[in-house]
């Protein structure tokens, strides 16, 4: 029997506010254990929470850019369960009312686009964190992390492969960092996903038993860690036996699934409304005010770049991967108006840089003016192509100027015919051989003593003449 993967994702968005969800402290990372804590986050008795309205206005953003309907009215509720990093014996989330629902995003995928929908958006509070230690039977707590706000994106079964759900995973970040509300960190746990799992036969409706996925912290590990589920339990149902309900942990060092818990439903968590928040309140004038806040998101600068600067899918799917690098392509295109170009020199040569050092954009040395000064020096000629990728790795070390480092260094292409001709005649009378074996009929020894001039020259003779040059002189 053919199987389907029928595939739901929840994921977890640390948002960027500067202090946590129902108090005062801070909730940046790195922090010494224990150190970003208060009598709230730490559930002394006779404290009371106080919701940060930053936490409300970025969830709101989230669902408008996702298209969901905002709910006027929302409240929290208690999630009970007990675990050592979670001081007040529960989690304050969101459960009957949440704050956006019915959303959607596009993605693409191997059919062409597919709509995924979302369930639901709702805030809560983060739990601590656990320290096992390597050596004794030990585990520390740091509460540090309690009370960071989350936004918790709920999608429906609608993912079809692991391919899919990876696709629709690197969208929402995509979506969130556009946003400025998450920096989309999984190594530092800022951006986590849970996934819910189960097979089907092959066109039918019903859904099988699922298993919920966790600690994954990759985008490839959720695809592996999918992958391997997908052949687990078709092994499983191929053999006869069942599928149990139930938490498994993603082992990436092994490669495999492993169980954890049996899976909660969410009778067990024991949920009622929160008695000390009331009832949160969005009016329409608000979320009006937050939509004319929105920038210009992924789907829809993807479709402007290929428009306005009939660039290819995969070009623009690459330079509107993110916010800063959109915004840095678009800079040197207003400066040097050939986006084509710019768009090679961004992926081939800065991109690379970038990725071999693990930099951000943001931390680029190259700026948006030196690099289509760099470029216009190669249009009207002053560099050629080998010594402009030269002044390119000098710029990107440096953060000095092309024109700087062309004239500090005497990179300036030369043009001089007669000082070209010299050259040619000189590396023609070094190799009388590959001269008679041209004139033979072995034309491809043109690119042999192009390579000699070059060389001779350091790289800095025109191309062009060069080429022209050396076919007068082989006639």
């Amino acid at each position: 029997m053919v199987y389907e993967p029928v595939i739901g994702l929840e994921v977890h968005a640390q948002l960027l506010t500067r202090s946590k969800i129902f108090c005062g402290c801070s909730t940046s990372f790195g922090a010494d254990p224990n150190t970003h804590v208060c009598p709230v986050c730490l559930a002394l008795p006779g404290v009371l929470p106080v919701l940060n309205r930053k936490v409300v206005e970025f969830t709101v953003k989230m669902g408008l850019a996702t298209h969901c309907s905002i709910a006027p009215y929302s409240r929290f509720a208690r999630k009970n369960y007990f675990y050592p990093d979670l001081p007040k014996g529960y989690q304050i989330s969101q459960y009957e009312l949440p704050l956006a629902t019915n959303g959607r995003v596009e993605i693409e995928t191997e059919n062409g686009p597919k709509t995924v929908r979302i369930h639901r958006i709702h805030m809560e509070e983060d739990a601590g964190k656990l320290v096992h230690d390597d050596v004794q039977p030990l585990s520390y707590v740091d509460l540090n992390r309690t009370g960071v706000p989350l936004m918790e994106i709920v999608s429906e079964p609608d993912l079809g492969s692991p391919e899919e759900a990876a696709a629709y995973l690197k969208k929402l970040r995509d979506i969130l960092r556009y946003l400025e509300i998450c920096d989309g960190n999984m190594e530092e746990g800022s951006f986590r996903c849970d996934a819910n799992i189960s097979l089907r036969p092959a066109g039918t409706e019903a859904l099988g038993v699922k298993t919920e996925l966790k600690n994954m912290n990759s985008f490839r590990n959720v695809q592996r860690a999918l992958e391997f589920e997908v052949r687990r339990q078709k092994a499983l149902l191929e053999a006869g036996d069942a599928v149990v309900q139930e938490t498994r942990l993603w082992d990436a060092g092994r490669g495999v699934t492993v169980s954890m818990r049996s899976k909660e439903e969410a009778h067990d968590y024991r949920y009622f409304p929160d008695p000390d928040l009331v009832p949160l309140a969005v009016d329409e004038a608000w979320v009006e005010a937050v939509l004319g806040t929105l920038p210009e998101l992924p789907d829809a600068k993807k479709k402007r770049f290929l428009d306005e600067y009939e660039l290819s899918q995969y070009d623009a799917e690459i330079l509107t991967s993110s916010r800063p690098l959109a915004d840095y392509f678009e800079t040197v295109t207003k400066l040097h108006p050939r986006p084509k170009v710019v768009a090679n020199w961004i992926m081939s040569e800065l991109l690379r840089e970038l990725n071999r050092d693990e930099r951000s954009m943001e931390e680029c040395p190259v700026t948006p003016p030196n690099l289509a000064e760099l470029l216009d020096l190669l249009k009207d000629g002053t560099v050629s192509g080998k010594i402009a990728k030269t002044v390119f790795e000098e710029m990107y070390s440096t953060g000095k100027g092309a024109r700087a480092i062309v004239e500090a260094k005497g990179l300036v292409q030369v043009k001089d015919e007669s000082a070209i001709e010299a050259v040619v005649d000189e590396v023609l009378g070094e190799n009388p051989a590959e001269v008679e074996a041209f004139r033979g009929g072995k034309e491809k020894l043109l690119g042999f003593f192009v390579g000699q001039v070059m060389k001779k020259t350091k790289g800095k003779a025109n191309p062009k003449l060069v080429n022209e040059t050396l076919l007068k002189k082989l006639k």
